[in-house]
């Protein structure tokens, strides 16, 4: 076992040999959107992104799923093929799987992907002068609350929904290409609080630039309407005595940096010798990339 209980990070790795692991993880959750399809997608991409956070390929899966029992088999079956499409686009062929009754459903995957031991990405691969890189924007816990709470515009739910379903396999390419160490992909624990754990098991300190984060059009809009998830204020109580913030910065913002993201971009460690050949490269490939932080010697982290 390379990767355990004992130093928690986004899958399980145990070795296989001298070139190959096996990483596996699970992820399941209600509908963040109305659409099945969409759903059955963003839930797919979500559990596969554990595997592109570690450094790895996936290779195979199985779904997970909760359904009502009078929920129609065709709204069923637009979940399942959701899944079944992302799945596909990444390289996963989803062998079978489980399902049984609930009063809510429910859906998310069992995946399983090979990396190289020597390339593996882990949440205490971090250095004092690494440079912070976020693959997608922020915001996207706030857009559907506000979709859960009927004052959501339909073009943003569109604007998030495309960043959700979008895979993170480009970004991990690029990480293991790179030869990176440190990564974690942002997803319910928000920015703040998955960086808190990379700094605690990295034993560094992370400061972020509030000026140079990125967010979701609409994300403002739906922070200052107060469109607050409740795991938000899990991630603030959790998380929040470990950040040093300006005092400049509006509280909307602040709530933004705690927000629950669904499917949200890989948080990656980049050494300052990488970064330039880094962002050109993953404008070669089309993968968004904003540099909107540093690791210092300290710890904690701060919100500049």
């Amino acid at each position: 076992m390379l990767v355990g209980l004992d130093k928690p990070d986004d899958a399980a790795v145990w070795r296989l040999d001298a070139r190959r692991a096996l990483v596996v993880t699970t992820d399941f959750f209600t509908p963040v959107v109305d659409d099945p399809y969409d759903f059955g997608s963003i839930a797919a991409a979500n559990s596969i992104s554990d595997i592109y956070a570690m450094g790895g390929q996936p290779f195979l899966a199985l779904n997970v799923a909760a359904f009502i029992p009078d929920l129609s088999a065709e709204i069923n079956g637009e979940i399942l093929r959701g899944g079944a499409e992302k799945a596909r686009e990444a390289g996963v062929v989803i062998a079978g799987g489980h399902t049984v009754q609930d009063k809510e459903p429910k859906y998310g995957l069992v995946v399983l992907g090979f990396v190289n031991p020597k390339r593996m990405l882990t949440k205490g691969g971090v250095h004092p002068g690494d440079m912070l890189v976020l693959t997608k924007p922020l915001g996207f816990g706030m857009t559907t609350t506000a979709l859960k709470q009927q004052k959501a515009a339909p073009e943003d739910v569109a604007e998030v929904v495309a960043w959700m379903k979008r895979l993170n396999k480009e970004a991990g390419a690029l990480a293991v290409e790179f030869h990176l160490r440190g990564g974690t992909d942002v997803t319910g624990f928000s920015l703040l609080g998955h960086a808190s754990e990379m700094a605690a098991a990295s034993g560094v300190g992370m400061r972020f630039f509030v000026d140079k984060l990125p967010f979701v059009s609409c994300a403002h809009k739906y922070a200052g309407m107060r469109a607050f998830a409740g795991g938000l204020f899990d991630n603030l109580k959790h998380f929040g005595p470990m950040v040093r913030f300006s005092p400049d910065i509006p509280e909307e913002t602040r709530m933004l940096l705690f927000d629950p993201q669904t499917s949200g971009g890989l948080l990656l460690a980049v050494p300052r010798r990488k970064l330039e050949g880094f962002l050109k490269r993953a404008g070669e490939v089309g993968q968004p990339a904003w540099v909107v932080g540093e690791a210092f010697t300290g710890e904690g982290l701060e919100v500049k």
